[in-house]
């Protein structure tokens, strides 16, 4: 199926999976009641997977979403599993139990999902990413830079790595986001890898700076036709809540900084450039609720992101938040529209 097909599909069967979950009267009110900001309008959200199971796995700690070619969407759990999720209703069609090559459990957070159905997930304790079938085995490992990997091998903090991933250039190039920046670099300075297709394998790529703002970091990127990025920016305080911005990012003029060993705000480092499209503590709530002090009743943490179509001249974007199996988070799902020109 091509593409544009699985997108237009993954549209209308989000937007009625919207339509049913939209909070109260909020699906009734005006466009503008919807707006987070002049760029991004909020649809509607739905809770209706948090706290449930499927074939005896939990139904939660999403860290990302994709589309897949055959109509549904794909949602990983950071706990080793990847759900398979129905394009109208959000339930789960099937759930498949990931492993690294010795059968240990992933902290699998990024996802892409390729023409051919295979799955491409990043794992951060490594990190790594590996290639899956469709049932779950393993087929390939890409190769990683060494100043990446987590210390003592490398120069990254654990918890610290690979979060986002994402198709650029029309398909031909994998791109993935760090959390937060490696020791030596600025705080707040994150790296994007890539990685160029060759042959049926991939071999690493172009690599660019990221200054994410103060006390956040990384935790999904998509990339847009055009070569610009959505990125997901994400922090959490204590008695205070999450806070979520929702940038657009241009990595197109930003200098290769593979061979940078330290980034430390050289003038000649180009970072990659961004503009903010919203806070989402700016939304309305649509009669969302809390479970724990937030500056918005509708958030929680937000860790995935996926575009899923395009409808009247925005994109549709589904965002979902990990629940790390808490009793005072939630497992919602955010259908956002985004306007980028």
């Amino acid at each position: 199926m091509r593409l544009r097909t699985v997108l237009a599909t993954l549209t209308a069967g989000l937007a009625a999976a919207t339509t049913l979950t939209a909070a109260g009267p909020a699906a009734a009110d005006s466009p503008a009641d919807h707006a987070c900001s002049p760029a991004v309008t909020i649809d509607g959200f739905s809770d209706s997977l948090d706290k449930t199971t499927y074939d005896g796995t939990f139904v939660g700690n999403f860290s990302a979403l994709a589309p897949d070619p055959d109509g549904t969407l794909a949602a990983l759990s950071d706990r080793s599993a990847l759900f398979s999720l129905d394009r109208r209703t959000l339930q789960p069609r099937k759930a498949v139990q990931l492993a690294d090559e010795k059968g240990v459990a992933l902290d699998s957070e990024g996802l892409v999902v390729d023409r051919d159905g295979t799955r491409l997930i990043t794992s951060e304790t490594e990190p790594s990413v590996r290639r899956y079938d469709r049932d779950g085995r393993i087929l390939d490992r890409l190769p990683v830079p060494a100043a990446l990997q987590v210390a003592p091998a490398g120069r990254a903090v654990s918890n610290g790595t690979f979060e986002g991933l994402s198709w650029a250039d029309g398909g031909r190039t994998l791109l993935a986001s760090m959390e937060y920046a490696l020791t030596g670099d600025s705080a707040g300075t994150v790296r994007f890898q890539t990685w160029r297709r060759h042959g049926k394998g991939f071999v690493p790529g172009a690599q660019y700076a990221y200054r994410a703002d103060t006390g956040l970091g990384v935790p999904e990127v998509q990339a847009l036709p055009d070569g610009r990025l959505l990125v997901l920016e994400r922090g959490f305080t204590a008695g205070v809540g999450n806070t979520v911005r929702l940038y657009l990012a241009d990595p197109r003029r930003a200098s290769d900084t593979r061979d940078v060993e330290y980034l430390t705000g050289q003038p000649e480092v180009r970072t990659v450039r961004k503009t903010l499209l919203a806070d989402l503590a700016d939304c309305p709530s649509l009669g969302a609720t809390a479970k724990q002090p937030q500056p918005n009743p509708l958030l929680d943490n937000i860790e995935g992101m996926a575009v899923t179509g395009r409808s009247g001249g925005r994109l549709r974007v589904t965002l979902v938040s990990d629940d790390n199996q808490n009793a005072v988070q939630t497992t919602r799902f955010y259908f956002l529209r985004v306007r980028t020109r």
